[in-house]
């Protein structure tokens, strides 16, 4: 293992399941507590830090917007180089309403975070390179970072890729295989076992995902605080769960440094064609599986959730909210009217504010949208009509268009 930790304060990594079992920081626990997990669930585990050695000031003013090293101490080691990423704009929507724009990230999606750490890992254990199963950004944001730290990148993907999706994976030089759903974690986790990649997504029946991931999602939280400070409420985008723990531990870590007196609600936003998160919630599971119907939100419609996300939601008094592709496409269509483009599933954050409006909430609130219009299924089939070069035909598109009426 090469990296130098002196700026990390990580020091163990902690169940999820029996917050009693420790172990060590490496190598990281992709396959979640060996000690606590069953056959059913499997429980991840989470990175602890020395706390009482957190620098003074570290939450002091706005960070410089220099990728993730400000927070250097409150994250796994930083052994692989950044590509800027964090230090997105919060963008204010109307009165009282914030969204976090995190395509404005390096591969334009909040997952760049997640593989600063990830891919950190796999240059710490000395891993040849990285293995992911993703239905687009993962893997995008997993490749541009392997290429940066000089290791190869397997993405296992579904037989839908969108075009698009398929070339920006393949431009970082990501071996590209196109999967059944099912086949990609078993895929993701024999390939790591035979070749030593590591593996940046999950490998259980339940999801656990990279023990190091959620912990770059933190600092969205941090940011947050930075700009606004507590926020009422943060409604966020959920396929499996890991940002929504992110955001929700690096609240509690302000919390419990004394920086804030209080955490916001946690809503996870989920597709109706879905739910496992709701589901679990409902049925007082710690993961529940679900079968996935028809929608367009490709890049949250999972049909299992991981127990991070029952831990964010419960520990912060928030709750699931369930949407319809109507809601999504609705919330989708205001972001766009407000400058932002989203993907589908980026909007449901904003979707989920709007599908609360019988909630009162006391102070502002944030809405994550996580990743770029330009990723959905369908991006550039339409075509806009030509239109003759004559006046009277400009004339007549543009009033069509309510131009000039």
């Amino acid at each position: 293992m090469t990296t130098d930790p002196a700026a990390s304060l990580a020091t163990a990594q902690r169940s999820l399941g029996d917050p009693a079992l420790r172990y060590p920081l490496w190598p990281p626990l992709t396959s979640g507590c060996p000690k606590s997990s069953t056959d059913e669930v499997a429980y991840p585990v989470e990175v602890d830090y020395a706390y009482e050695h957190v620098p003074a000031g570290l939450f002091d003013g706005r960070p410089p917007r220099t990728g993730l090293d400000h927070w250097a101490p409150l994250l796994p080691p930083l052994a692989a180089p950044g590509l800027g990423e964090g230090g997105t704009p919060l963008v204010e929507l109307g009165p009282g309403v914030f969204v976090k724009d995190e395509s404005r990230n390096p591969t334009w999606s909040h997952k760049d975070r997640l593989n600063r750490c990830t891919v950190s890992a796999a240059v710490a254990c000395g891993a040849p390179g990285v293995v992911v199963a993703s239905s687009g950004n993962h893997g995008a944001s997993a490749a541009a970072f392997a290429a940066r730290a000089g290791l190869r990148c397997v993405v296992l993907t579904s037989t839908g890729l969108p075009p698009t999706m398929d070339a920006f994976l393949r431009a970082y030089g990501a071996v590209v295989l196109p999967v059944p759903a099912e086949a990609r974690w078993p895929l993701t986790r024999r390939i790591a076992e035979h070749f030593g990649l590591q593996p940046v997504s999950n490998v259980t029946r339940t999801h656990t995902g990279h023990a190091f991931g959620p912990e770059g999602y933190k600092t969205i939280a941090y940011e947050i605080h930075a700009e606004l400070g507590v926020p009422a409420a943060v409604f966020v985008p959920t396929g499996y769960g890991e940002l929504l723990f992110g955001i929700g531990k690096g609240f509690a870590e302000l919390h419990r440094l004394g920086v804030t007196d209080r955490v916001p609600r946690l809503f996870a936003c989920e597709p109706a064609a879905g739910g496992p998160l709701a589901a679990a919630l409902r049925q007082g599971l710690p993961a529940a599986h679900v079968d996935v119907g028809a929608t367009d939100a490709y890049g949250i419609d999972c049909p299992v959730n991981s127990y991070r996300g029952v831990l964010a939601v419960r520990n912060s008094g928030g709750r699931a909210v369930l949407l319809t592709d109507t809601q999504l496409h609705a919330a989708q269509a205001e972001l766009a009217q407000a400058g932002l483009w989203a993907e589908l599933s980026a909007a449901a954050g904003l979707a989920g504010l709007r599908a609360c409006a019988d909630e009162a909430f006391d102070g502002p609130v944030v809405c994550v949208s996580t990743s770029s219009g330009f990723k959905d299924r369908g991006v550039g089939k339409e075509r806009s009509e030509p239109v003759p070069p004559e006046w009277a035909a400009v004339r007549g598109r543009l009033r069509a268009a309510g131009i000039g009426e």
